[in-house]
């Protein structure tokens, strides 16, 4: 279904919400319990809700006694495994509150990239849904190499989202809306909507998050939520915190504009 305004929202069919590593990881952790609460609300209503979740590497920083991010990449992925198994536990631990089920799935661009592990990525997706599971999704980092990542994860929300076509992709991080500049700088205000295909001449986007956690920003956001748009998903992009506001259809954001048609990773049709 076409999604025209935000308070359509609760009448998604399948939505997909992107939370980043600043927002769930280190003194932020305790933000899982509110993102979870609103995930499994718009679960109860009958929405099919896939989250793709930052935050593995991140997670293991303190179990692995690191000061800070690894650089190197073997680092990384060992990172990645031991962070992202504690990343599940504490989602699942939170979703055992409603009686949801969680299932893993661990991508690399290459399985979006080629027709046989996509179909076998959507099938698998299309199935999880329909038996009510609700998918959390993630860079499979420990066997990724920096020549088949997707390069971060708003990336790969927003390919997800056109994969099970999806109506509404929610692309969460440290800042509430998206701004004319960074919004830290005297005159930056916030942009409500962008119709589609508006190129947003003259607007500076720059960097949010918490540095050295995350590896998105504003920019990356912006490049997923064109791609999610000319999938014919809408797109709103807000701060971790007001998520439950954002899945409820309130007035939070900004709202990018769905393409007339909608079209998977494989095919072009009208929308309904």
């Amino acid at each position: 279904m076409t999604l025209r305004t935000r308070a359509d929202i609760p009448s998604a069919q399948r939505i997909v919400v992107k939370v980043g590593s600043s927002s769930i990881s280190g003194e932020n952790a305790e933000q899982i319990g509110p993102l979870v609460d609103a995930l499994a609300a718009a679960h109860a209503r009958g929405t099919e809700v896939v989250l793709v979740s930052s935050g593995a590497i991140a997670t293991a920083i303190p179990f692995l006694s690191l000061d800070g991010r690894p650089t190197d990449l073997a680092t990384q992925q060992a990172a990645a495994a031991v962070g992202q198994n504690v990343l599940m536990w504490r989602y699942q631990t939170s979703l055992d509150r409603y009686g949801v089920l969680a299932g893993q799935v661990l991508l690399t661009a290459g399985d979006l990239e080629n027709a046989t592990p996509r179909s076998n990525a959507q099938r698998a997706m299309d199935r999880l849904l329909a038996l009510r599971i609700l998918p959390i999704v993630n860079e499979n980092d420990t066997v990724a190499t920096h020549e088949i990542r997707f390069g971060d994860n708003d990336r790969l929300a927003a390919l997800v989202a056109e994969l099970i076509g999806a109506d509404l992709l929610v692309l969460l991080s440290d800042v509430d809306a998206l701004y004319t500049k960074p919004p830290h700088l005297d005159g930056a205000e916030r942009i409500e909507h962008v119709p589609f295909g508006d190129e947003l001449a003259g607007i500076e986007i720059g960097s949010v998050g918490r540095a050295g956690v995350g590896t998105g920003g504003a920019e990356t956001k912006v490049s997923a939520a064109r791609i999610a748009a000319s999938s014919g998903a809408a797109v709103l992009i807000t701060a971790t915190p007001l998520v439950a506001q954002a899945l409820g259809g309130e007035h939070v954001g900004t709202w990018f504009e769905s393409a007339p048609e909608r079209h998977t990773a494989d095919e072009a049709v009208p929308l309904a």
